[in-house]
Formats: C-alpha cells, sequence, structure tokens
C-alpha cells in the first residue's frame, strides 16, 4: 500500500501518511490518464457484513473488503463503485461494480487473484475491461432482486440465513392482485424507508411475481431502480395483505398519501438478494 504513495512524493512532500488520512490524500490526487476500466460482477452471502458500502470499518462491508485486496494486488489504493448498495445481512448474485486501475494483470489474473484471496462468503463471478466512460451505478438500466420467505409451522435449520420464516397462512391470489398494482411508474416514497428526498422517488416497476416453490415462496422484483428498503417494504406489505392485515385496496392509498406507517412492516434483511443488473 506504502509502496504507491511513492509517486506521489513531489507532489505531497509536507503530509504525514497516516492511516487515518490516506483515503483522503488519494483521493485529492489527479487523476491519471489512460486508466484502464475494469468491472466485476459479484456474488456474496451477506449474513456477516454491515451490508455493500464501506463505512470506516472495511472488514464489515462487501465493498471495503474487495477494495483490500484490489489495493494489494495493484499497488494502488483502489476504490470500487458499485451498482447499488446493499444493507446488512442481505445478499448478492449478480451485483456489479467498476474501478478505474494501471495494472497489467489479465482479466483471468484479476479473477483469480481475488477469489484465492478474499473470503469464501465473496465470489468474483466475472472480470471485464470496458470502456473508459461505464459506471457501474449510473449506467444501470434495471435490476432485479428475489426475496424469500419460508411459509410453513415448522421453521428451517437450512434456510433461516436466507429466507424469512413466516408461518402465517396467506392468501396468494389476493397478493397477486397487490402485485398488479404495484407494477408500473409511481412515486414509491410511502413503501421506502426515506424520510425526505431531494431526488425523484418516481421509479418502475417492470414486474412483480410471486412463485410457491415447496414451502418457500419467491419473490421476483423487477424495475428501473429501488428505493431504499423499497423491496423488503413492499414485501412486507404483500405479506400483511396476505394474512388479511392489510386489503388490496390498501396498495392505493399507500402511493396516493406517500405516508411510509400505512404500508406493512420491513420484511428482515435476510431474505433479499440482489439478482442481475442490466446495463444498456
Amino acid at each position: 500500500m506504502i509502496k504507491s504513495l511513492y509517486l506521489y512524493n513531489d507532489l505531497l512532500p509536507e503530509i504525514k501518511i497516516k492511516r487515518k488520512i490516506k483515503k483522503r490524500i488519494f483521493r485529492n490526487l489527479p487523476k491519471e490518464q489512460n486508466m484502464r476500466n475494469i468491472k466485476l460482477t459479484i456474488e456474496y452471502d451477506g449474513k456477516r457484513y454491515l451490508g455493500w458500502q464501506r463505512l470506516g470499518d472495511s472488514d464489515k462491508s462487501i465493498q471495503g473488503k474487495i477494495e483490500q485486496i484490489l489495493s494489494q494486488m495493484t499497488g494502488e489504493q483502489i476504490e470500487i463503485i458499485g451498482s447499488g448498495r446493499t444493507d446488512a445481512g442481505t445478499h448478492a448474485r449478480g451485483q456489479v461494480a467498476n474501478f478505474k486501475t494501471n495494472t497489467t494483470m489479465s482479466a483471468t489474473e484479476i479473477i483469480d487473484f481475488l477469489n484465492r484471496y478474499l473470503p469464501q462468503d465473496i465470489v468474483i463471478k466475472k472480470v471485464e475491461e470496458v470502456p473508459e466512460r461505464f459506471h457501474a451505478r449510473y449506467h444501470a438500466a434495471r435490476k432485479q432482486y428475489s426475496y424469500y420467505v419460508w411459509n410453513n409451522k415448522i421453521p428451517s435449520a437450512f434456510e433461516r440465513y436466507y429466507s424469512f420464516y413466516y408461518p402465517q397462512k396467506l392468501d396468494i391470489n389476493k397478493m397477486n392482485e397487490a402485485c398488479e398494482k404495484l407494477v408500473g411508474t409511481h412515486d414509491f416514497i410511502g413503501f421506502s424507508a426515506l424520510k425526505k428526498s431531494k431526488k425523484s422517488t418516481v421509479r418502475t416497476i417492470k414486474k412483480i411475481t410471486i412463485e410457491e416453490e415447496g414451502d418457500m415462496l419467491h419473490f421476483t422484483f423487477v424495475g428501473d431502480g429501488f428505493l431504499h428498503k423499497m423491496v423488503r417494504i413492499i414485501t412486507g406489505t404483500l405479506l400483511e395483505i396476505g394474512v388479511g392485515k392489510l386489503k388490496v385496496a390498501d396498495v392505493d392509498e399507500i402511493l396516493e398519501s406517500k405516508v411510509r406507517k400505512n404500508a406493512g412492516e420491513t420484511a428482515p434483511s435476510q431474505g433479499l438478494f440482489l439478482d442481475e443488473v442490466y446495463y444498456k
């Protein structure tokens, strides 16, 4: 890590390198020309982590773990850009990120190095060199999420980290009716954890499906983007409709009122998976 600082001795003669300020120093350095842009497709089990985003303790974030290994691999201070954040305890089959680097390592060498040194619950599925302008977050066109609910009176010892145990009997037909009301372009702030937002909270949901796979309910969500905790709040609302605590017509009221408390409880994080990110 320190080796890469020698490239900038002339620029930073008075700065003492300390762990707490390293990242700030690197952010202020001039951008190098002709850097390669590398795209990663990532799978991870989120149960040990505080989420995707690095928030100080890199050992407890997916982003931080990957950045640590990339920085060791390249001798550069690497910062990766994810397609979006996932919360503590949530998982991904197809998270996408990109980073800039001067390394001459091939895509095969990069993926081999990462999968050798990353913890076993983080796997790089694909490495590609992409055009310089590619941005994992800004260029994402659609995302697909899955949410899993274990719907049996008896819990599962094996599925407890990857689904929400919900033993109550559900009316799937009513839940599907509610799904139809949610598909389309709406202001979904009532289905989000956001209190206020300067940015638009209008999103388009392309599809919501509920499949019964034995005792497991598999919810699939496809849309152009999702607000903070939106998938989990919609799932919790659909479950409350399924047990009769809320009515199908309440979906319209939540959308019109834009009030979070009118929606259902937030389904827990362990049942949520980011399946795929689609690009134009």
